[in-house]
């Protein structure tokens, strides 16, 4: 396992899948942080999730359509 911190980017190295340690790395990520930018990484990552349903067409929600 290898860390790699650049430029403030983290950065997870593994020769192997392992949960574990990609949980462990996330955990020391979001605890290096303070709470206001993590507030700016969900307020973007909302607003990503966001723009990708409105190119995708999903911009309402579904009606429903009785028949008489």
């Amino acid at each position: 396992m290898k860390k790699i911190i650049k430029d403030g980017t983290h950065i997870l190295i593994l020769e192997k899948d392992d949960p574990d340690a990609e949980l462990d790395f996330e955990i020391d990520f979001q605890l290096s942080l303070t709470p206001s930018q993590r507030y700016e990484i969900m307020d973007q990552l909302v607003k990503d999730g966001l723009e990708f349903k409105k190119k995708r067409g999903y911009k309402n929600t579904p009606k429903i359509v009785t028949r008489s």
